[in-house]
């Protein structure tokens, strides 16, 4: 009888797949198993699966560490198999199954998988990283009060860029030491895409504040902008690099999303003095072409004072 068996980490993904036809498959680290397991806990004979004409049997070879159904503590000598079985040896399983174990219906590309696929392109990973970088020197640019030359804005770009990768890359390295797949272009192609969106969330930010009074009722609604976006970046970084249910999926990238905001807030509020005796002004210089409506000419503006106090004093004047 057939009988595949698999090689799973323990978050039960798969590392490899092996069928058999034959009737005693054996496992351990030794090299003249059918199944080679590197695990040190293992030991070099370690079980043997026999099939007795109507049934596969575990037999264990008196292993130090002994074989065990899936994390539980009982022991898995002389089980009888069933298809889907999860045996412990050490710290690596195996899961059986025979060739008519159901399998989950097909799924389609959700479009969440369609977004990556096209934010790991090459093209669009290198356009990415290179606007990007176009930002970050042109902010420094801008906020540089002396001359600089282009290849002084070089530095702080390329360096900017490749602190900013560190996240990505942290984060594939991460997936590959816990056994998931690193997929290290999408990373950085997900990655760099919603870095370039939390820019223009400032320019929109800055853009409405310039148009906009401190007291608009709507302004705190610009903050969620930039935490929701790191959200997502957060929620995109889980679902591509490690196997986790929806419902964890979502807080982990809640409590990134809080560790980072929150720690950020602490951190400013911890530097802010209770009284600060030289105030400074906070405002957003921008040209008249970023207004929505258009300032009044220097005519209107006298003409406009000249009302206002012509109807001032005619209510002094009725008054007294």
């Amino acid at each position: 009888m057939e009988i595949i068996i698999e090689e799973i980490s323990r978050a039960h993904k798969l590392l490899g797949r092996h069928k058999f036809l034959k009737q005693n498959v054996s496992i351990g680290r030794g090299y003249q198993n059918d199944i080679i397991v590197t695990d040190p806990h293992v030991c070099a004979e370690h079980l043997h699966l026999n099939f007795d004409g109507e049934h596969w049997i575990v037999s264990d070879q008196d292993s130090i560490n002994g074989s065990y159904l899936d994390d539980s503590k009982i022991n898995a000598d002389q089980h009888i198999i069933k298809s889907g079985d999860i045996l412990t040896l050490g710290k690596s399983q195996v899961r059986i199954v025979f060739p008519n174990h159901p399998v989950e219906a097909s799924v389609s590309f959700s479009p969440f998988e369609n977004l990556i696929n096209i934010a790991r392109n090459p093209l669009v990973l290198a356009a990415s990283i290179a606007l990007f970088a176009i930002i970050t020197g042109w902010i420094f640019y801008l906020n540089n009060p002396l001359k600089v030359t282009f290849t002084q804005l070089l530095v702080p770009a390329i360096s900017m860029t490749l602190l900013f990768a560190v996240w990505p890359g942290a984060i594939a390295v991460i997936s590959l030491l816990t056994k998931h797949d690193t997929r290290v272009m999408s990373q950085l192609g997900v990655c760099f895409a919603f870095f370039n969106l939390m820019w223009i969330s400032d320019v929109i930010e800055r853009f409405v504040h310039f148009n906009t009074s401190a007291s608009f009722p709507f302004i705190w609604l610009l903050a969620l902008i930039p935490i929701g976006l790191a959200f997502c970046l957060f929620w995109f970084n889980c679902n591509i690099g490690f196997h986790m249910s929806e419902r964890r999926r979502i807080v982990v990238a809640s409590c990134l999303t809080v560790l980072l905001f929150g720690g950020s807030f602490l951190i400013q509020l911890s530097k802010k003095p209770e009284f600060n005796p030289r105030p400074k002004y906070d405002a957003t210089l921008m040209t008249p072409a970023f207004m929505i409506v258009s300032g009044n000419s220097i005519e209107e503006f006298v003409e406009d004072s000249s009302k206002l106090f012509e109807k001032s004093a005619k209510t002094i004047k009725k008054r007294n």
